[in-house]
């Protein structure tokens, strides 16, 4: 008998889409091949100089090598209450309503596990983040699949949402991680009243609110009326200020949900190092500065130059008004999957499959830019030598 088989819930995860294609991309680079990887969405550019040096005197007080308080450094959340004021014109309590992260996965993981009890549903996004489906089964929650239709901007149309109910909790995205879908005031609007009606609540992950192009700045969920009753909002530094690495966010909105996640935190994680802590508050203070600008430039830019040669190559494809990501479909006669081994094969080129977001994602791929410019442009040339874009090729 076998007394080291996995836990059963590992069982229920979906499988590794990836996993194909990166066995493939690694026997490449063993085989000398020059691999450009446009599938990871981590930032290549640097964290900002003044959060750096924030964290490099920081680390060398005494006090903050010690547990962090468990909601988090009181200084940073007032500070991401203040960014909330100023940026969305949304009050926030920082004792009661702003809770420290270490990333937004993180407390994103662990929202179901504060508020999901066995075989209760849960809508998730399809396509859309991974994390929403594992941490409702992890929670032992149902997953319920709800369809992001391009007809409709990838928005989930209230009578999916109505015939789904009930459910205890809904995850929206937005702008969204993989189509780049943006939402507004009044679509959120909808979506609380009908969380108020059917008594769920919503967690809007908002991790690229601040990466959006020709003046688009995308609002919060709690922004819209009602939203506060029924609402829970997180928000990352990660992308903004390049430090995905550093592993701080934020989960702010009702004081009732922020509490029931603190207390799972506070069972299984001890919180953000305090030095680190002390960097994001620095980096909120930079939010409406200098440091933005520029970053939106340089990935207008790279956004720019993969939507026009893409369509060169005849793909369907719209310039995203907000992320760090195209979405696109896959030329005629390839899934998601085949398309995506073809660039790796044909050009060295990794890209993430659509269906490894979910099923809807069939028939579309994922490119990010978040690969140094002449890097991202190398491979652009390189998929316009490509022979063919058929399965045949």
């Amino acid at each position: 008998m076998n007394l080291f088989r996995r836990a059963e819930r590992l069982q229920q995860l979906p499988p590794y889409l990836f996993a194909e294609i990166d066995r493939l991309r690694d026997e490449a680079r063993r085989k000398g091949v020059d691999v450009i990887d446009l599938g990871v969405g981590d930032p290549d550019l640097s964290t900002p100089a003044a959060v750096v040096e924030r964290a490099r005197g920081a680390v060398l007080r005494p006090d903050y090598h010690r547990y962090p308080p468990y909601a988090g450094l009181p200084a940073l959340r007032a500070k991401i209450a203040e960014f909330y004021g100023r940026r969305f014109d949304v009050a926030l309590d920082p004792e009661r309503e702003v809770l420290v992260l270490i990333g937004s996965k993180e407390g994103l993981a662990h929202l179901p596990l504060a508020l999901v009890n066995p075989l209760e549903r849960v809508l998730v996004p399809n396509p859309g983040y991974p994390v929403y489906r594992a941490a409702t089964l992890f929670a032992g929650g149902v997953p319920v699949d709800l369809p992001l239709e391009p007809e409709n901007g990838f928005l989930p149309r209230a009578a999916d949402v109505e015939r789904a109910c009930p459910a205890k909790l809904l995850f929206l995205n937005y702008p969204n991680n993989p189509t780049a879908a943006v939402a507004d005031v009044e679509f959120y609007r909808e979506m609380a009243a009908l969380a108020d009606r059917h008594r769920f609540w919503i967690a809007s992950d908002l991790a690229y609110s601040e990466i959006g192009f020709e003046g688009y700045r995308a609002p919060s969920f709690l922004a819209a009326p009602g939203s506060r009753s029924v609402g829970i909002e997180f928000f990352s530094l990660s992308k903004t200020f390049n430090m995905t690495g550093w592993r701080v966010a934020a989960a702010v909105g009702n004081a009732d949900l922020v509490a029931a996640l603190a207390a799972v935190k506070s069972n299984l994680d001890s919180g953000t190092p305090q030095f680190v802590q002390d960097a994001a508050a620095a980096a909120l203070e930079l939010a409406d500065g200098e440091h933005l600008a520029p970053l939106l430039e340089i990935y207008r830019e790279r956004r720019d130059a993969v939507v026009e040669q893409l369509r060169v190559l005849g793909l369907a494809v719209e310039p995203p008004r907000a992320t760090i990501y195209v979405w696109a479909r896959v030329p005629a006669g390839h899934d998601s999957l085949t398309f995506a081994r073809y660039l790796l094969e044909h050009a060295g080129v990794v890209v993430t499959p659509g269906t490894g977001f979910g099923s809807r994602g069939q028939g579309f791929f994922r490119i990010s830019l978040t690969t140094p410019t002449d890097r991202l442009r190398e491979a652009i040339r390189r998929l316009s030598e490509l022979p063919a874009w058929t399965g045949s090729a």
